[in-house]
Protein backbone atom coordinates (compact mmCIF):
# COMPACT_ATOMS: atom_id res chain seq x y z
CA UNK A 1 0.00 0.00 0.00
CA UNK A 2 1.35 3.42 -0.99
CA UNK A 3 0.13 6.95 -0.27
CA UNK A 4 1.06 9.92 -2.47
CA UNK A 5 0.12 13.35 -1.15
CA UNK A 6 0.14 16.41 -3.38
CA UNK A 7 -1.05 19.98 -3.09
CA UNK A 8 -2.80 20.38 -6.43
CA UNK A 9 -4.54 18.30 -9.06
CA UNK A 10 -1.69 18.70 -11.57
CA UNK A 11 0.99 17.92 -9.00
CA UNK A 12 -0.88 14.76 -8.05
CA UNK A 13 -0.98 13.64 -11.70
CA UNK A 14 2.77 14.13 -12.17
CA UNK A 15 3.76 12.77 -8.75
CA UNK A 16 1.82 9.56 -9.35
CA UNK A 17 3.19 9.27 -12.89
CA UNK A 18 6.73 9.67 -11.59
CA UNK A 19 6.19 6.96 -8.98
CA UNK A 20 4.74 4.62 -11.60
CA UNK A 21 7.68 5.12 -13.98
CA UNK A 22 10.34 4.87 -11.28
CA UNK A 23 8.88 2.21 -8.99
CA UNK A 24 6.08 0.49 -10.87
CA UNK A 25 6.12 -3.15 -11.91
CA UNK A 26 5.74 -4.46 -15.44
CA UNK A 27 2.17 -5.61 -15.94
CA UNK A 28 -0.49 -6.17 -18.58
CA UNK A 29 -3.92 -4.56 -18.80
CA UNK A 30 -6.45 -5.69 -21.43
CA UNK A 31 -3.62 -7.29 -23.38
CA UNK A 32 -1.45 -4.16 -23.38
CA UNK A 33 1.90 -3.68 -21.64
CA UNK A 34 1.90 -1.25 -18.73
CA UNK A 35 3.97 -0.15 -15.80
CA UNK A 36 1.81 -0.36 -12.69
CA UNK A 37 1.60 0.68 -9.05
CA UNK A 38 -0.94 -1.42 -7.19
CA UNK A 39 -3.05 -0.36 -4.20
CA UNK A 40 -2.32 3.36 -4.33
CA UNK A 41 -3.98 6.17 -2.39
CA UNK A 42 -3.72 9.68 -3.83
CA UNK A 43 -4.48 12.64 -1.56
CA UNK A 44 -4.96 16.04 -3.22
CA UNK A 45 -5.01 18.85 -0.66
CA UNK A 46 -6.31 21.59 -2.96
CA UNK A 47 -8.20 19.95 -5.85
CA UNK A 48 -9.31 22.29 -8.63
CA UNK A 49 -10.85 21.74 -12.04
CA UNK A 50 -8.87 24.70 -13.39
CA UNK A 51 -5.32 23.48 -12.89
CA UNK A 52 -2.40 25.22 -14.65
CA UNK A 53 -0.21 22.10 -14.89
CA UNK A 54 -2.97 20.08 -16.50
CA UNK A 55 -3.85 22.98 -18.79
CA UNK A 56 -0.24 23.20 -19.97
CA UNK A 57 0.69 19.54 -20.34
CA UNK A 58 -2.46 17.48 -20.87
CA UNK A 59 -3.88 16.54 -24.25
CA UNK A 60 -6.79 18.96 -24.84
CA UNK A 61 -8.69 16.36 -26.86
CA UNK A 62 -8.62 13.88 -23.98
CA UNK A 63 -9.62 16.62 -21.55
CA UNK A 64 -12.59 17.49 -23.76
CA UNK A 65 -13.49 13.81 -24.09
CA UNK A 66 -13.50 13.34 -20.32
CA UNK A 67 -15.48 16.55 -19.80
CA UNK A 68 -18.10 15.22 -22.22
CA UNK A 69 -18.09 11.89 -20.39
CA UNK A 70 -18.90 13.63 -17.11
CA UNK A 71 -21.17 16.27 -18.63
CA UNK A 72 -23.18 14.74 -21.47
CA UNK A 73 -25.97 12.27 -20.70
CA UNK A 74 -25.65 9.52 -23.28
CA UNK A 75 -23.66 6.60 -24.60
CA UNK A 76 -19.90 6.70 -25.18
CA UNK A 77 -19.00 5.15 -28.56
CA UNK A 78 -15.34 4.62 -27.61
CA UNK A 79 -16.51 2.48 -24.68
CA UNK A 80 -18.73 0.21 -26.73
CA UNK A 81 -21.81 2.34 -26.19
CA UNK A 82 -21.57 2.20 -22.40
CA UNK A 83 -23.33 4.92 -20.42
CA UNK A 84 -21.36 8.10 -19.77
CA UNK A 85 -20.45 9.08 -16.24
CA UNK A 86 -22.97 11.90 -16.56
CA UNK A 87 -25.84 9.47 -17.15
CA UNK A 88 -24.64 7.26 -14.31
CA UNK A 89 -24.43 10.21 -11.91
CA UNK A 90 -27.51 12.19 -12.91
CA UNK A 91 -29.82 9.54 -14.40
CA UNK A 92 -28.71 6.31 -12.77
CA UNK A 93 -29.51 3.26 -14.93
CA UNK A 94 -32.00 5.39 -16.85
CA UNK A 95 -34.29 5.66 -13.82
CA UNK A 96 -34.18 9.47 -13.56
CA UNK A 97 -32.38 9.22 -10.22
CA UNK A 98 -30.03 12.19 -9.80
CA UNK A 99 -27.42 10.84 -7.42
CA UNK A 100 -25.57 14.14 -7.13
CA UNK A 101 -28.73 16.01 -6.09
CA UNK A 102 -29.35 13.22 -3.57
CA UNK A 103 -25.87 13.73 -2.08
CA UNK A 104 -26.43 17.47 -1.78
CA UNK A 105 -29.78 17.03 -0.05
CA UNK A 106 -28.48 14.30 2.26
CA UNK A 107 -25.63 16.48 3.47
CA UNK A 108 -27.81 19.59 3.63
CA UNK A 109 -30.25 17.82 5.95
CA UNK A 110 -27.52 16.16 8.01
CA UNK A 111 -24.04 17.70 7.70
CA UNK A 112 -22.69 14.95 9.99
CA UNK A 113 -23.83 12.22 7.60
CA UNK A 114 -21.25 9.53 6.87
CA UNK A 115 -23.14 7.71 4.12
CA UNK A 116 -23.58 10.22 1.29
CA UNK A 117 -22.18 7.53 -0.98
CA UNK A 118 -23.03 6.93 -4.63
CA UNK A 119 -21.91 4.57 -7.38
CA UNK A 120 -21.37 4.69 -11.12
CA UNK A 121 -21.46 0.89 -11.42
CA UNK A 122 -24.63 -0.47 -13.03
CA UNK A 123 -24.29 -4.24 -12.53
CA UNK A 124 -27.40 -5.19 -14.52
CA UNK A 125 -26.01 -3.62 -17.70
CA UNK A 126 -22.24 -3.24 -17.18
CA UNK A 127 -20.82 -6.43 -18.62
CA UNK A 128 -17.96 -5.71 -21.03
CA UNK A 129 -17.22 -2.24 -19.61
CA UNK A 130 -16.78 -1.56 -15.91
CA UNK A 131 -16.36 2.16 -15.08
CA UNK A 132 -12.88 2.98 -13.78
CA UNK A 133 -14.32 5.26 -11.10
CA UNK A 134 -17.05 3.29 -9.37
CA UNK A 135 -17.67 4.82 -5.93
CA UNK A 136 -17.83 8.44 -4.72
CA UNK A 137 -18.25 9.19 -1.03
CA UNK A 138 -18.87 12.78 0.11
CA UNK A 139 -18.68 14.07 3.67
CA UNK A 140 -18.27 17.29 5.65
CA UNK A 141 -15.71 16.89 8.44
CA UNK A 142 -15.25 20.30 10.06
CA UNK A 143 -17.73 21.82 7.60
CA UNK A 144 -15.40 21.27 4.61
CA UNK A 145 -16.47 19.04 1.72
CA UNK A 146 -14.18 16.08 1.20
CA UNK A 147 -14.58 13.51 -1.56
CA UNK A 148 -13.32 9.94 -1.27
CA UNK A 149 -13.24 7.89 -4.48
CA UNK A 150 -12.57 4.27 -5.38
CA UNK A 151 -11.22 3.39 -8.84
CA UNK A 152 -10.28 -0.09 -10.01
CA UNK A 153 -7.80 1.38 -12.48
CA UNK A 154 -6.57 4.76 -13.73
CA UNK A 155 -4.41 5.39 -16.79
CA UNK A 156 -2.07 8.20 -15.71
CA UNK A 157 -0.49 8.47 -19.14
CA UNK A 158 -3.64 9.29 -21.03
CA UNK A 159 -6.90 9.80 -19.12
CA UNK A 160 -6.33 10.04 -15.36
CA UNK A 161 -5.65 13.78 -15.49
CA UNK A 162 -9.13 14.12 -16.99
CA UNK A 163 -10.58 12.01 -14.19
CA UNK A 164 -8.83 14.18 -11.62
CA UNK A 165 -10.12 17.37 -13.22
CA UNK A 166 -13.71 16.14 -13.52
CA UNK A 167 -13.80 14.72 -10.00
CA UNK A 168 -12.52 18.08 -8.76
CA UNK A 169 -15.22 19.81 -10.80
CA UNK A 170 -17.89 17.56 -9.29
CA UNK A 171 -16.55 18.22 -5.79
CA UNK A 172 -16.64 21.96 -6.48
CA UNK A 173 -20.25 21.68 -7.65
CA UNK A 174 -21.43 19.86 -4.54
CA UNK A 175 -19.53 22.27 -2.29
CA UNK A 176 -21.06 25.23 -4.09
CA UNK A 177 -24.57 23.78 -3.71
CA UNK A 178 -23.95 23.35 0.02
CA UNK A 179 -22.21 26.70 0.46
CA UNK A 180 -19.10 25.15 1.99
CA UNK A 181 -15.36 25.15 1.15
CA UNK A 182 -13.74 22.43 -0.95
CA UNK A 183 -11.51 20.10 1.05
CA UNK A 184 -9.27 17.20 0.11
CA UNK A 185 -9.85 14.75 -2.70
CA UNK A 186 -8.80 11.20 -1.83
CA UNK A 187 -8.65 8.50 -4.51
CA UNK A 188 -8.03 4.84 -3.73
CA UNK A 189 -6.74 3.16 -6.91
CA UNK A 190 -6.27 -0.59 -7.26
CA UNK A 191 -4.15 -0.21 -10.41
CA UNK A 192 -2.44 3.08 -11.26
CA UNK A 193 -0.64 2.58 -14.55
CA UNK A 194 0.99 4.06 -17.62
CA UNK A 195 0.69 2.18 -20.92
CA UNK A 196 3.80 1.53 -22.99
CA UNK A 197 2.98 4.09 -25.76
CA UNK A 198 2.80 6.94 -23.21
CA UNK A 199 5.90 6.10 -21.17
CA UNK A 200 8.26 8.36 -23.10
CA UNK A 201 5.82 11.29 -23.03
CA UNK A 202 5.23 10.94 -19.31
CA UNK A 203 8.97 10.64 -18.66
CA UNK A 204 9.41 14.02 -20.40
CA UNK A 205 6.57 15.61 -18.41
CA UNK A 206 7.99 14.29 -15.16
CA UNK A 207 11.49 15.48 -16.05
CA UNK A 208 10.24 18.99 -16.82
CA UNK A 209 8.34 19.10 -13.52
CA UNK A 210 11.58 18.51 -11.62
CA UNK A 211 13.17 21.67 -13.03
Amino acid sequence: MRVIEARTTGEAWLDVSRAILEQGAEAEYDGQATRELALLTVVVAEPASDDPIVAELADPDWLAWMQDNFGVHGAVPELGGADSYARRLYDYAGTGRDQVAWVVERLRVDPENRSATITTFQPLTDETYIPCVSMLDFWLPGGVLQLVVYAHGLDFGKKAYGNLVELSRLQEHVARELGVPVGTLVIHVKSAHVYEPERELMARHVAVSRV
